[in-house]
């Protein structure tokens, strides 16, 4: 039944898992590392030990799944956890597109550690079908990376454009798809291949954990094997704990994902309005360059993450994050509280993120104490009128 259910039903049911032992709706924490075995068949078929096969993971897998209608989902101890996974995947010489807005965690590692194992990488600055058509190099192109929204700046890409030139040269087309979540997008629906999560963002929600998540199209089950085996192997594997964790928070996940897009775009006018405002990064303004396609890849919303140019540039932007009051200046997003971030100086010295910009996660807070809040912190950096 569950499978014609929506979103919202589907996460704050957890797809109404009923523990069979007790008849509980909540979900059972199984903490235990080893599983009795048949002293009469000991090659008997079944649970062996937890980095194999946690049973408390079962429940949070099939529901990501479901949600992203994939053929299979893994469970990682973080996003970054995840994303690696993929790439180990992969031999010296293979060669992998990636647009130049990415997460800077990637970033960093294909510099620092995927270089010098001896993948190649290309770094686009402009992100659709033709640049990444002009990129591909027959026979060695092996994964096309997409992340839509990109962070910080939050331009899109189209999923299906990519999609069909990544296939065409017979690559995989891989998403970091944290930002949108399954509630507001599905790349699979759109051609991808496999679909990453940070898992300590939107899917957990409340700023309590590290996890990550990888789901397969249905079709790549051979992938979702070899990608198990390796989690096995590197021992890439989430705690009992934290799975619970996860699954607890996701029950919320449709309507945080929903509250906190209705603010970001209400955030988004009054940013767009402001003398000391030079530019407002969110796909959901129809001025947007990407406008059309988040328009037709995200239902329901534009996400809950946008950035803001300064005009009193880098200084300025420094200030205004330091005199919010509500909103917290911290790293990280997707949880309940919002927070600003001067993003460059967390990126380093290579960082293609404006000095101007700041990063701003919305939250679920009452959306007029957000303005209220940034509006004060945004009066002091006002040019005076003449």
């Amino acid at each position: 039944m569950h499978d014609t259910l929506s979103p919202e039903t589907q996460t704050a049911t957890a797809l109404g898992w009923i523990d069979r032992e007790t008849d509980a709706m909540a979900a059972p924490l199984r903490p235990s590392t080893s599983f009795l075995r048949d002293p009469a068949n000991p090659g008997r078929a079944g649970r062996i030990f937890t980095r194999d096969d946690n049973p408390t993971y079962a429940q949070a897998e099939a529901l990501i799944n479901r949600l992203e209608g994939g053929a299979g989902c893994l469970l990682f101890p973080s996003g970054m956890a995840a994303i690696i996974t993929v790439f180990q995947r992969m031999a010296p010489g293979d060669h992998i597109i990636l647009p130049k807005a990415v997460y800077s965690g990637l970033r960093d590692w294909a510099k620092q550690q995927g270089q010098p194992w001896g993948l190649e990488f290309t770094f686009l600055d402009s992100y659709d079908a033709r640049s990444v058509a002009n990129a591909i190099i027959p026979g060695k192109t092996k994964i096309v990376w997409v992340e839509t929204p990109s962070n910080p700046t939050w331009t899109l890409t189209d999923i299906a454009a990519v999609a069909e030139v990544a296939h065409s040269a017979n690559a995989m087309l891989a998403i970091d798809s944290t930002v949108s979540t399954p509630i507001l997008t599905r790349p699979i629906e759109h051609g991808a291949d496999i679909v990453l999560h940070s898992c300590s963002k939107y899917m957990n929600g409340h700023g309590d954990l590290i996890a990550g998540a990888a789901v397969v199209a249905p079709g790549r089950e051979d992938v979702l094997k070899e990608m198990a085996s390796k989690r096995n192997a590197y021992g890439a594997v989430l705690g009992s704990f934290e799975v619970w964790l996860l699954l607890r928070g996701m029950r919320t996940l449709s309507l945080r994902v929903k509250s906190s897009s209705a603010s970001a775009l209400k955030i988004a006018r009054f940013l767009d309005t402001h003398p000391a405002v030079a530019q407002v990064l969110y796909p959901g303004l129809p001025d947007h360059p990407q406008h059309e396609i988040a328009c037709h890849q995200m239902t329901g919303g534009f996400g809950g993450m946008l950035s803001f140019r300064m005009r009193g540039g880098e200084q300025s932007a420094k200030e205004t994050a330091s005199r919010v009051k509500v909103i917290r200046q911290a790293i990280s997003f997707g949880s309940t509280e919002s927070v600003i971030e001067h993003r460059v100086g967390m990126e380093g010295a290579d960082s293609p993120t404006p000095r101007d910009l700041l990063r701003l996660s919305v939250g679920i807070e009452n959306v007029e104490d957000l303005l209220s809040d940034l509006r004060q912190a945004l009066d002091h950096s006002a040019p005076m009128s003449t």
